[in-house]
Formats: C-alpha cells, sequence, structure tokens
C-alpha cells in the first residue's frame, strides 16, 4: 500500500525532480539530433539508429518490440525503430536518395507486420524475424555496417536513421490492413503480377511501370552454362526429360511473362518456368533470353530479384525525380493507403 509523502519530504522530492528534468525541457528540439542510447556496443563511428520523434509513443516504431531469431541460435529483442535500421541498412545502400530510403524503411516495417500477423513462423519459432534474407529480411549489425561504409558511417547512419524515424508508426495498408509488402533490386522495366511468380493473384501486387535502367550495376549479365554441367543439373530434377538432340533444338515454345522475361519454356519436351530455371542456373532474375550450342547454354539476364512489388532501384529513380516516397509506394502496390498502424 502506498503511503502519503510528509511536505516535507515531498518538496525536496520536487526540487530534486527540477535540478534534473529542467536541463532537459530546455534541450526539447536539440535532443534528436545527438546520437541515442544503443542496446548494444556501437562502432568507433557512432551510429544514430534511433532518433526519437513527436510521433514516437503508443503504436509507434519505440512501442514495439521485435524479436529475431540471430544466426548463433540467440534471440535478441529490438524495437520496430533499431530493427528497421538494421534491416534497411542491409536492404537498400545507402546513397540512394532519402525519399527511397523512406520508401524501403515503410516497405520493410509493413512486412515485418505482415509476417507477426500472419503467425508463427516455423523456421523460427521462438522469434518474430530472423535475418536469412531467404527467409525474412536482410539484417546487418552496426558495427559491420560501419565497417563497410568506412568514412561514411556517421553520415550514412545517420541517414537511414532518418529514414526510420521521419516514417515511424507509418505502413502500407489494403483494406485497413498491412499488406505483404514484398520487394526487390532491378525489374527489366515493368515488375511482374504476383500470379506470374508465384501463381496467386493479390490486388496490390499487380505489374507496374518501373524506371531504373543502364544506371543499375550489373543491369544486364550473361550465365554460360557448359552443355554437359547443364544437363546434369537440370536432368537432375527432371529426369523425363529429353536431352539427347542437339542443344540449339533443346529450347521450344517460349511463354512471356508481361515484361518480356520467361514464365514457361519447354526443355527436352518439359515444361518447366522461368523462375525454376533461374533457381537451378542462379540466373538474376526470370527476364532472360537464352541460346545453345554444342559447348554451352547461355542466359542473357537483365534485372536482379523475383521482379513482384516494388523494385528498390526503380523507387531510386522515381526519387531522383522527385517522387516522394508516399508516391513510390502507391505507385508499387496497387490500390494502397499509407497510414498509422497500431498493435490493437
Amino acid at each position: 500500500m502506498m503511503r502519503t509523502l510528509r511536505p516535507v519530504a515531498a518538496t525536496a522530492l520536487l526540487l530534486l525532480l527540477a535540478v534534473f528534468l529542467l536541463p532537459m525541457l530546455l534541450l526539447g528540439s536539440t535532443e534528436k539530433e545527438e546520437a541515442p542510447e544503443e542496446s548494444g556496443p556501437l562502432p568507433a563511428a557512432t551510429l544514430p539508429i534511433q532518433k526519437p520523434t513527436a510521433q514516437s509513443g503508443a503504436g509507434g516504431d519505440g512501442a514495439t518490440l521485435i524479436r529475431v531469431a540471430m544466426p548463433d541460435g540467440t534471440v535478441t529483442s529490438l524495437t520496430m525503430a533499431e530493427y528497421l535500421w538494421r534491416v534497411v541498412a542491409a536492404e537498400m545502400p545507402a546513397s540512394f536518395e532519402e525519399e527511397a530510403l523512406r520508401a524501403q524503411a515503410v516497405t520493410a516495417r509493413t512486412y515485418t507486420l505482415y509476417q507477426m500477423s500472419i503467425g508463427q513462423n516455423p523456421n523460427h519459432p521462438d522469434a518474430d524475424m530472423c535475418t536469412d534474407i531467404s527467409c525474412c529480411q536482410a539484417y546487418i549489425s552496426p558495427e559491420d555496417a560501419a565497417a563497410n561504409w568506412g568514412e561514411q558511417a556517421e553520415l550514412w547512419g545517420e541517414k537511414i536513421a532518418r529514414a526510420v524515424s521521419d516514417t515511424d508508426g507509418q505502413a502500407i495498408l489494403y483494406e485497413g490492413q498491412p499488406i505483404d509488402a514484398v520487394f526487390f533490386s532491378s525489374a527489366a522495366g515493368r515488375t511482374l503480377d504476383s500470379v506470374e511468380v508465384w501463381g496467386g493473384s493479390v490486388p496490390y501486387l499487380a505489374s507496374v511501370e518501373s524506371p531504373e535502367g543502364e544506371e543499375v550495376p550489373n543491369y544486364h549479365t550473361t550465365v554460360t552454362v557448359p552443355v554437359e554441367e547443364f544437363k546434369t543439373v537440370f536432368l537432375t530434377q527432371h529426369p523425363d526429360a529429353d536431352l539427347s538432340g542437339a542443344p540449339e533444338t533443346w529450347f521450344q515454345n517460349v511463354v512471356p511473362t508481361s515484361t518480356g522475361g520467361v514464365d514457361t519454356v519447354e526443355v527436352g519436351g518439359v515444361t518447366v518456368k522461368g523462375t525454376a530455371l533461374r533457381t537451378m542456373f542462379d540466373l538474376r532474375s526470370a527476364s532472360f533470353s537464352v541460346t545453345a550450342d554444342d559447348t554451352a547454354v547461355t542466359f542473357s539476364v537483365t534485372g536482379y530479384g523475383h521482379g513482384v512489388g516494388m523494385s528498390q532501384y526503380g523507387a531510386n529513380a522515381m526519387a531522383k525525380a522527385g517522387s516522394t516516397w508516399q508516391e513510390i509506394l502507391t505507385h508499387y502496390y496497387t490500390g494502397v493507403t499509407i497510414g498509422p498502424w497500431s498493435q490493437g
């Protein structure tokens, strides 16, 4: 049971609080310019990975903990803001335009919320997310980010912190709920409809134009596979294929995607998805053409990634042209709204 403080004790307590709190109140707006306290050791170049904002609070990034399964099997709890800093730093070049980085922060936040909403992930039942890009999202520690960035560490760390804090609590919503905000690196002129890649139609994952091009590193790549290696790999997965004839006759009846890539193709009489060939031969995307001769099968590839949702290089191109992060997101995700999310 609480007891009422005696008058003298209460007065002393108020004076003590005034001594400590008054300087903080007077600092006010300059507080957020300081590097905030981090949950673990920071690199030599201090990275401000969580800047307080006027919006932070109930329902915002600072109010939600994300349990992250680490590669060593441990689970680390981070605020949403701390987690998003690490994801954005890993997923998008820090040299990108600030509006593109803000779009990435909102996309990563929304993707996290969606994954948490669909229930326990069997790959990490004790955690909300993991650091495996093939399961969840890319992730990098502040220490590793600083090592990668060198002299730019503080500048770029601050830039990413702004992208997270300036969009605090904002998510991409469809019918009021966070969407499955998938994203990828670069497109071949257009994104793909989800049905073309995963077989299911999602209204907000429709094909749209994407403006990136030759400025993208390795936008056009070539993968050359020796004939015997191609036969070994392909027949392991499709033993009923007939690859006995001349290699230039193996590929027939290419069905293109809406972007001009490969939806399906017959290989030795067996119909396979372009995405399957991409996986088999480690192609950067399923937007490719294929030629063959007696020595090798050659894939000529454009872009990088699965092609559905937001293109990161496309987002950067839009930002350079003057688009806001909201405009970028409503372009790549059809029929969505942008707004605050709540835990309730």
